[in-house]
Order: structure tokens, then C-alpha cells, then sequence
């Protein structure tokens, strides 16, 4: 039986777990509010943009952050789980573009049972860049947990300029602020196109306005 990349998780999530440990994290506080929210048995959507998903996902690996985790369907996706899986997450498979009803469902099923923050790259996976589409919304109202924007600012990083993303991958042993804004609390009332459009609107201006401190 030949090897697929997948099959290199092992390997691939060890080295990444010495990487986020060398990784200098600063959240000043920012981050108590989500600890504590899970420690009340309150876990809640976290949502990030898509080009910060390395040193976010590092940085909850740090803090031992039970969460699930929104991956895409596809052969690149697997390989992603196999690592998320070895670092403790649950994996919710789908995306905007295929099987994200169902992984919506999956994932606040998840974080009720399991008082798992749930994890979302609200413009994932294919852009466009920083523009949020609204799985975060849509798993705040079926698990009935509350947003917090959260974002990641390191000091030294590489940055693929020709990915659409301009993904991000911070050098190792750099330091990195974390960001985290005030929680969204998504109206009960039902939306309609117009009033989610606008709810999603709002969670833009919110992750685009957090900046380093």
C-alpha cells in the first residue's frame, strides 16, 4: 500500500507542536474571557480569518483549547484533520462551498455535548480575502453561543503574496500578539437574507477593526 501525505500526520503535527511552542504568545488578557466562558460550561464560536489559521490554531494547541474544527472536504482538507485530530480536535468536514449544512449541525451538536468552542475561517475557504460569509452567525443561532472575533499579529512571519488569502506562517521563536474583540451576540429573532447580510456586515467590521495593540 503506498503513503499519502495524510499519512504523515504524525510526523507533520509533531513538528507543528514544537513550532507553536516556540512561538512567543501574548493575548494580555484578551483571552481570559474564552477560557472562562468554557469553564462556566458556555464554549463559544471563534471566528478567525483564514490567513491567521496557522498561528491561531498553534495558539489553542498552547492553551489546551478543546474545540471543533471546520475542515474542508476535500484531499488537502484530510490531511488538515488528520493533524487537527491528532492535536485534539474535532473535525467538523465541510465548507461554504460543499457539505457545510451538514458539518454545521455535526459541530454544534459537538459543542453542546462536549463544551467545545467551535472554530470558523469566516472568508474560507477560497475568499474573497477578509470578507466573511456567515457560517459563524448561522453556528452561533444552532448551538446558541455567542462570537468572538479573534485574530493574530506576529512580529516576523512568511506570507504567501500569491495565495488569495496572503496566508500567514510566523517564523518560529517570534513573538505574536493575540487579538479578541467583544462577543457578538446574534439577534433571536429570525433573519431574513437582508438582515443576515447585514449581520454578517457586522462581524467584518468587527474582525477588520481589531488591529495590534
Amino acid at each position: 500500500m503506498s503513503m499519502t501525505l495524510a499519512d504523515l500526520a504524525p510526523l507533520t503535527s509533531g513538528l507543528y507542536k514544537l513550532w507553536a511552542h516556540s512561538i512567543r504568545y501574548d493575548h494580555a488578557g484578551e483571552w481570559d474571557p474564552i477560557t472562562a466562558s468554557r469553564m462556566e460550561g458556555k464554549a463559544c464560536v471563534l471566528a478567525l480569518w483564514h490567513n491567521e489559521l496557522f498561528a491561531l490554531t498553534a495558539f489553542g494547541y498552547i492553551m489546551k483549547m478543546p474545540a471543533v474544527t471546520f475542515v474542508s472536504q476535500s484531499k488537502d482538507g484530510e490531511i488538515i484533520a488528520r493533524m487537527l485530530e491528532r492535536m485534539g480536535h474535532v473535525t467538523a468536514r465541510g465548507s461554504s462551498t460543499r457539505g457545510g449544512v451538514k458539518a454545521l449541525i455535526k459541530a454544534a451538536r459537538v459543542m453542546r455535548k462536549e463544551n467545545r468552542h467551535g472554530v470558523l475561517t469566516v472568508d474560507g475557504p477560497k475568499g474573497p480575502r477578509h470578507v466573511p460569509k456567515p457560517g459563524a452567525l448561522l453556528l452561533s443561532r444552532l448551538s446558541g453561543k455567542v462570537i468572538f472575533p479573534i485574530r493574530a499579529f506576529p512580529e516576523r512571519k512568511y506570507v504567501f503574496e500569491r495565495s488569495w488569502d496572503r496566508f500567514e506562517i510566523p517564523y518560529p521563536f517570534t513573538r505574536c500578539q493575540i487579538r479578541v474583540g467583544e462577543p457578538i451576540q446574534v439577534p433571536d429573532e429570525d433573519l431574513d437574507e437582508a438582515g443576515m447580510n447585514r449581520e454578517v456586515e457586522r462581524l467584518g467590521e468587527i474582525m477588520r477593526g481589531i488591529v495590534p495593540r
